[in-house]
């Protein structure tokens, strides 16, 4: 009887999981197609203020949808027992286009990021310096053998990665602007948002499993 109610539990939380990538997959699409993919028809209209650092931006975009394409398939668990190697291989390929976005990222805080105010370029530099700390904690985890710290921060690590695309809901939500019109208050406060207080949650997630 235990032992049926442990199948049923684990069978739940398989459920739960499923419906979560999914949710998270369709909601990533979107961005990537909606706000994303644009950016490659390599237009001034699509750029706008950004025209003058577009390959940075492209470098960024890239590298972050690379990221977020990898991501769950090094969470998958049955892809990872049974191609190991293509496991570490994706491991190196993810951290790549994290320390290259990163860079990205930062070239564009103290250039276009700053024409906004101090606080968007501050805020910006603070995402990319998370991105890559999570992704490098990880990857230092791994190398050490600590597995299960290596799981843990690549989970942070994911978390900051999607923030790309919780700023981007975030920002266009009509709630949001309708507390702060004006982008250079409702950017800062909105890139600091997306990915702080997802972390934050996680973090106690993590905590939480632990006995």
């Amino acid at each position: 009887m235990a032992q049926s109610k442990l199948i049923s539990l684990q069978q739940r939380q398989s459920y739960v999981r499923l419906v979560v990538v999914l949710f998270l997959i369709v909601f990533a699409g979107k961005f990537v197609i909606q706000h994303a993919l644009p950016y490659f028809g390599f237009s001034k209209e699509a750029f706008g203020r950004y025209w003058n650092f577009k390959w940075s931006l492209i470098g960024h975009i890239s590298c972050g949808i690379m990221a977020l394409v990898i991501g769950p398939f090094q969470f998958w668990k049955a892809f990872r027992n049974r191609y190991l190697i293509t496991h570490r291989w994706m491991g190196r390929i993810y951290l790549t286009a994290i320390l290259i976005g990163a860079a990205c990222s930062t070239y564009l805080a103290w250039t276009s990021g700053v024409r906004v105010n101090f606080s968007w370029a501050l805020g910006l530099q603070a995402l990319a310096f998370a991105w890559i700390t999570t992704a490098g904690m990880a990857y230092i985890s791994v190398m050490r053998g600590r597995i299960q710290q290596h799981r843990e921060w690549m989970i942070r690590s994911y978390v900051v990665t999607f923030a790309f695309v919780t700023f981007r809901f975030l920002n266009d939500s009509s709630f949001v602007i309708g507390l702060m019109q004006k982008f250079e208050e409702r950017g800062p406060a909105t890139i600091w948002f997306c990915w702080t207080i997802p972390l934050f949650i996680t973090e106690i997630a993590l905590s939480w499993k632990k006995k």
